[in-house]
C-alpha cells in the first residue's frame, strides 16, 4: 500500500443521500446477507457483555449498540463518520447507557478511555491504514478484552475494475468465481448504489499479521455460512457460499 493512501482518511460515503436511502432499504429488508450470513455468526462468537465497557466502531444506526445493552453490558460507545446513520441512531437507538460520537476509524489514537470489548460490523475494510487501526484498537482495549470484527472477505475485496462473478454450467447451476488482484493490496474504487465507493483491500495475511504484529492473540476466524434457512429469503445462497465465502470473521484478545 503506497504512503498517499495510507494517509487518507474514511471516506464518508454513508451521508450521499441517494447511497444513505439504497442503503437503508438493503437492511430494513430481511432478506440480506448480514442477517443470514454474518450477524448469526458475530452473535455466536460475542462472549458475554454483562458488566462489560463495549465500543462498536462503524456503529451505523446503533442496532448492535441496543442488544450489546439488553445483553448487560454496562457502557456502550457508538462511533461512526456519517452524520446521518448517527441521526438514526440517537433517535431509534437511545439508551442511558450508549453514547455516539461522530468520528473516523482513523482517529481512534484522540480517545482517553478504554473497553473490555471492541466490536466492529463490515467497517474495516473502509479503512486506510489497517495497521495503524489494530495498534489504536489494541491500545484501547483493557487486557483480557477482546476485538471481534467482521469485513468483506479479501476474495471479494481483490479485484481492481469490480468485474468479479459467478460462473455457471449449461443447466444454470453456479460454479466457481471468478477474481483478480489478490495478491496487490490497497485501494479499491467500486460501484455500490453510486460510482467512487471507497474500499480497501488487503489479504488475509495482511489481516492477520497486522494484529499479530502489535500484540493480538487470534482466537478465532471465521468464513460464515449462510443460517439453515437462508435458501427461504434467497435462493442459491448456499450454493454460491459454498463456492466462496462473502465475509471474513476474527477474534482476537489482548
Amino acid at each position: 500500500v503506497q504512503v498517499e493512501e495510507l494517509r487518507m482518511t474514511e471516506q464518508n460515503i454513508f451521508d450521499d443521500q441517494t447511497f444513505f436511502t439504497e442503503y437503508q432499504k438493503l437492511r430494513d429488508n430481511r432478506a440480506n446477507y448480514n442477517n443470514l450470513i454474518e450477524q448469526p455468526a458475530m452473535k455466536k462468537l460475542m462472549s458475554d457483555t454483562a458488566g462489560k465497557s463495549v465500543l462498536d466502531l462503524g456503529c451505523g444506526c446503533g442496532h448492535n449498540c441496543v442488544d450489546f445493552v439488553r445483553n448487560g453490558a454496562e457502557s456502550v460507545l457508538g462511533i461512526d463518520i456519517s452524520e446521518k446513520m448517527l441521526a438514526v441512531a440517537n433517535k431509534e437507538a437511545k439508551n442511558d447507557k450508549i453514547k455516539y460520537l461522530q468520528m473516523s476509524m482513523s482517529e481512534l489514537d484522540k480517545l482517553s478511555m478504554k473497553f473490555d470489548i471492541v466490536y466492529s460490523s463490515l467497517a474495516f475494510h473502509y479503512v486506510p491504514d489497517f495497521q495503524k487501526l489494530a495498534n489504536d484498537i489494541y491500545n484501547l482495549l483493557n487486557t483480557g478484552g477482546y476485538l471481534l470484527f467482521s469485513q468483506e472477505h479479501p476474495i471479494v475485496t481483490a479485484t481492481f475494475d469490480g468485474k468479479q462473478h459467478y460462473n455457471k454450467d449449461e443447466n444454470g447451476n453456479y460454479t466457481s468465481f471468478t477474481f483478480s488482484n489478490y495478491n496487490q493490496p490497497g485501494e479499491r474504487d467500486t460501484f455500490w448504489y453510486v460510482d467512487g465507493v471507497k474500499k480497501y483491500h488487503r489479504t488475509f495475511s495482511n489481516i492477520i499479521s497486522a494484529l499479530c504484529r502489535v500484540g493480538f492473540v487470534i482466537d478465532t476466524v471465521c468464513e460464515p455460512s449462510p443460517i439453515e434457512n437462508a435458501t427461504d429469503f434467497i435462493p442459491n445462497i448456499l450454493e454460491k457460499e459454498l463456492i466462496k465465502p462473502t465475509f471474513l470473521i476474527v477474534k482476537a484478545s489482548k
